[in-house]
């Protein structure tokens, strides 16, 4: 069997336990990754006793509290506290979602973890660095491309073919999807990765849209489309309950149509 290991120095280390709030009743532990560029060494875990009657109901709150209560130090991003913006994605209790949507009362144990998404450089703490991710994203163009003349007023679409566009349209690039994927762990400078082929097929599907067949050329390629194996990972981690696997999937057969 193939034994895997970390990097030298990429290795998690038992950090500080900090000391519980005083007066507190009813407290849960959080064991969170921390690292810090400027400080150097091996990351580790710190563990803090959080008063939950102080506290809100999901993991951001938590993580707000901690900052504003004891630990100043700790990175983490935020926006808009409300699912929409994506900036909040980290890995909780071992699986990925963004913190303001996600209940710590979700997650089972008495000591929960958060980390940041997997298989990313670590900027600092939960901060992940999404350079590359946004560079898929942009490479699959998700803007409408037409050849004919603008119309006066607006591109019309039925109603039906406004429908097409549910369930794609929504991804809020938060990239637990892509994150949670082994093959984007293995090959994620090839493979575009759930999230972003999810918005290639997005315009794909568009009425509006007059570059199928350049879309479809620029993902002709072994690696950026065809390593999706169908794993689903990324639609049992999707906050908003999107399915990207069934994208790249109707992406694959577009693909063969066109040759047929």
């Amino acid at each position: 069997m193939v034994q895997l290991t970390l990097p030298k120095g990429s290795a998690p280390k038992k950090g500080k336990e900090w000391p519980k709030p005083e007066g507190a009743k009813n407290t849960r532990a959080f064991k969170v990754y921390r690292y810090s560029p400027e400080e150097g060494g091996n990351p580790r875990w710190d563990t803090y006793h959080v008063d939950m009657d102080r506290c809100g109901p999901m993991v951001l709150d938590v993580l707000i509290w901690i900052k504003n209560n004891v630990d100043p130090t700790l990175a983490f991003r935020r926006s808009c506290r409300e699912g929409v913006c994506g900036s909040c994605s980290m890995n909780i209790g071992g699986q990925n979602s963004i913190a303001c949507t996600k209940g710590w009362d979700e997650v089972a144990g008495r000591t929960i973890t958060i980390a940041p998404l997997p298989h990313l450089p670590v900027v600092k703490d939960l901060i992940p660095d999404l350079t590359n991710f946004y560079a898929q994203h942009a490479y699959v163009q998700p803007f409408l491309k037409t050849d004919t003349p603008e119309p006066e007023k607006e591109w019309k679409q039925s109603e039906d073919q406004r429908n097409e566009l549910n369930g794609l349209y929504e991804c809020i690039l938060c990239a637990c999807c892509s994150t949670s994927c082994p093959s984007y762990w293995w090959n994620g400078d090839k493979y575009l990765g759930p999230a972003a082929l999810l918005q290639a097929y997005r315009w794909l599907i568009d009425s509006r849209d007059e570059a199928t067949g350049e879309r479809l050329d620029d993902l002709e390629d072994p690696f950026k489309l065809y390593r999706c194996h169908t794993i689903m990972n990324c639609a049992q981690v999707c906050p908003k309950g999107l399915n990207p696997a069934k994208a790249i999937a109707k992406i694959k057969h577009m693909m063969v149509e066109r040759v047929a």
